[in-house]
């Protein structure tokens, strides 16, 4: 019977993919993609825009369904998914189900996804079509929550909206990342939690209003159909908003509720219903997560219970489980095995319940009356900063995320870890063993981290601060202060560096040259710091002066050297003449007039020659001296002059680089060459912030992750 279903499931499954995928390659959109042709279309929206930034532009990606293709053959209609890639702000403030006109080249996808093929967009888009009368509501809801939101700290005022209806926009990048360190990142994300505390209320207050077995499961569903409207029907939104239905069914039939079951179904008919919810990490993180709650939890719940209080024992059966759940999903995404997680959500746990009520009591109430609505969300700014503070404190914890092997492998190797562990906890030797070598692998942990030193290392010279796609490069000039050069290409990533390093005052700041990944950062480092004179090249066009907020600004002259404290910097290019440089000249030729620097003092010296390609390389060989650092030139490209690199003689270089960055930065023919001159690589996409140290034994390095 059991094969029999299953038999009958994988062939829905198969017949479901065959018919999508048939609809999608046939007509237009799919031969143009595959031809990689230009066409004019007609879209409609399907989901919130997200923006990212990639090598320092804001990148805005947007799920839609082409309806009409104006091309070749004339007006055809049809109805196939794409992917837009555009930019501009106009692109990242659409509402689903709009209609807009666009154009574009197409191209395949790369992944085998569910797509006709993804638009690489030129210009804004045209409205043609305005949102349906539920979507705008919705928008507006989300709207007046964010004004509501602003009687919150700055930071609440960001992850509240997204814990309520997983809206983002405001979001700290840095926070995001300190709440996915700390295993957190589910609370950002509307989930099955969200929809199970709003229709719990909702159930609650219909039996305080009287209403009966009846009417309350049908002022719950149109509750979870709202909350569903509003917050977007993203995987696990969806997930939870079947599973909901299926409970509130069998409430109102008087059936016993089968979690179970539900949650088969749920999976069941929302793959039938679409596919590709099949190769969605979210969607499988959402049935993991439920599955482990529904499955682990309910007999490590009764066997806690028997050494500790109830409420303990249920809080600490429900994180492990979820976690343990997911895990092997996480470390095929990351590669990365979480090891705060589980204490950060015990900790975060008591206070996602009243957030999530208040926030929600709030976004009904802020259509009608903003300022009554902020006095709603007010109480909840005390359990979001608890949360907010919960991840931070995780997430700058030593090893709060340990090295895994990503992919497949990586999953299969923590399912038999876990497994072995199991087989070892069986035994009640074995146990003993378990727990003595645990204990001495703490006490090991905790002596190294006493011993060690924190961030920032003493002694540090030179940070390369990871701000993505870029360079953020700081020298140290004295307690508090430093020399800056570059600032990466946005403010928040720099921000947080200096942050760290606890710099107050920037004497110097030297922006090599006028491309956005080195430029666009600079309000970051002006942030509640005095910043007392900006160097940018003779041959620029001065659009760092639209950053730099009141700092007196200056080009830099060939051959003068700047002294602060005991730091020297010396200017070796470019020359004050040359060609100009101009808001639309050509990429090598202004990555060629980069400020090249040498910065020394006892015990230290570093070349820091900006993005200067094969050609300024060369004409720099003969007047390079030798150096200990050196900020390897435009991150790494394949664009070397090898004599220019083994001219600097030096042992440590440092790769300022984006993670995943779509130039292929470093190149390994770079680092292939670097490492044979000698030269021990170090890469901020790794690494994150590096420090280099002086002490008695020479020039040391240290990363912060």
């Amino acid at each position: 019977m059991v094969g029999g279903v299953g038999l009958l499931c994988a062939a829905a499954s198969a017949t479901g993919v065959g018919l999508r995928t048939s609809a999608v390659r046939s007509g237009p959109v799919f031969a143009d993609a595959r031809a990689h042709r230009s066409a004019a279309m007609v879209v409609a929206v399907a989901g919130d825009p997200k923006v990212k930034r990639v090598g320092g532009r804001e990148l805005v990606i947007v799920r839609a369904r082409v309806e009409r293709v104006e091309g070749r053959e004339g007006l055809v209609r049809t109805r196939v998914p794409v992917l837009l890639l555009a930019s501009g702000r106009e692109w990242s403030r659409l509402i689903p189900s709009m209609k807009v006109r666009c154009a574009g080249r197409l191209v395949p996808p790369k992944h085998a996804e569910l797509l006709a093929g993804v638009v690489l967009v030129r210009g804004p888009p045209s409205v043609v079509g305005g949102p349906s009368g539920l979507q705008r509501t919705a928008g507006a809801i989300r709207a007046k929550l964010r004004q509501a939101a602003n009687v919150l700290h700055p930071d609440a005022r960001g992850v509240l909206p997204a814990m309520v209806v997983g809206d983002t926009s405001r979001l700290d990048p840095d926070l995001a990342e300190d709440f996915t360190t700390a295993g957190l990142s589910h609370l950002l994300v509307v989930s099955g939690a969200n929809l199970a505390i709003v229709v719990g209320a909702v159930l609650a207050l219909c039996r305080m209003a009287g209403l009966g077995r009846r009417g309350a499961p049908i002022i719950a569903g149109l509750a979870v159909i709202g909350f569903v409207v509003v917050a977007r029907p993203d995987p696990s939104v969806l997930r939870a908003a079947v599973m909901a239905t299926v409970g509130l069914l069998a409430l109102f039939t008087g059936r016993p509720r089968q979690g179970v079951p539900a949650l088969a179904g749920a999976v069941l008919l929302l793959v039938l219903v679409d596919p590709e919810l099949s190769r969605s990490y979210g969607f499988a993180l959402s049935a993991a997560a439920t599955a482990g709650l529904l499955i682990l939890a309910p007999p490590w719940r009764e066997r806690l219970r028997r050494r500790l209080p109830d409420r303990i024992a249920d809080a600490v059966a429900v994180a492990v489980a979820a976690e343990l759940a997911v895990a092997p999903i996480l470390v095929m995404m990351s590669g990365e095995l979480g090891v705060v997680s589980i204490a950060a959500n015990l900790l975060a746990d008591p206070a996602v319940a009243p957030a999530t009520l208040f926030g929600a009591a709030g976004a009904v109430v802020a259509p009608f009356s903003p300022g009554l609505a902020g006095l709603i969300l007010w109480p909840a700014e005390y359990p979001v900063r608890w949360i907010i503070w919960v991840a931070r404190t995780a997430s700058a914890l030593p090893y709060a995320t340990l090295p895994w092997a990503s992919g497949a492998l990586g999953a299969v190797g923590l399912l038999t870890a876990g497994a072995i562990t199991v087989a070892m906890l069986r035994s009640r030797r074995l146990r003993l063993l378990f727990a003595a070598a645990i204990a001495g692998t703490l006490a090991g942990v905790v002596c190294m981290n006493v011993l060690a030193p924190g961030w920032p290392p003493p002694g540090w010279q030179l940070v390369a601060c990871d701000v993505g796609q870029g360079d953020g490069l700081v020298l140290a000039a004295g307690p508090g202060s430093a020399v800056v050069v570059d600032a990466g290409p946005e403010p928040s990533a720099i921000d947080g560096c200096l942050r760290r390093l606890r710099v107050r005052e920037v004497p110097l700041l030297v922006l090599t040259h006028p491309h956005a990944d080195h430029i666009n950062g600079v309000p970051g480092v002006r942030h509640g710091r005095r910043v007392g004179l900006g160097l940018v090249t003779p041959l620029g066009f001065g659009r760092e002066a639209r950053f730099a907020g009141g700092v007196p600004i200056r080009p830099a002259q060939p051959g003068e050297t700047w002294h602060l404290g005991d730091l020297s910097l010396t200017v070796l290019a470019p020359p004050v003449t040359g060609p100009r440089l101009t808001a639309q000249g050509d990429g090598t030729i202004i990555n060629n007039a980069s400020i090249v620097l040498v910065a020394s003092r006892p015990g230290f010296s570093a070349l820091l020659p900006g993005d200067v390609e094969t050609e300024a390389q060369e004409a720099l060989v003969p007047s390079l001296p030798h150096v200990q650092v050196l900020k390897v030139p435009h991150h790494g490209s394949r664009s070397q002059h090898r004599p220019f690199l083994a001219a600097a003689h030096a042992s440590i270089g440092l790769v300022s680089v984006g993670k995943d960055n779509d130039y292929g930065h470093p190149s390994p023919h770079t680092v292939g060459l670097l490492q044979h001159l000698g030269v021990r690589v170090l890469r901020t996409d790794q690494q994150g912030d590096i420090a280099v140290v002086r002490t008695r034994a020479g020039l040391a390095t240290v990363a912060r992750h």
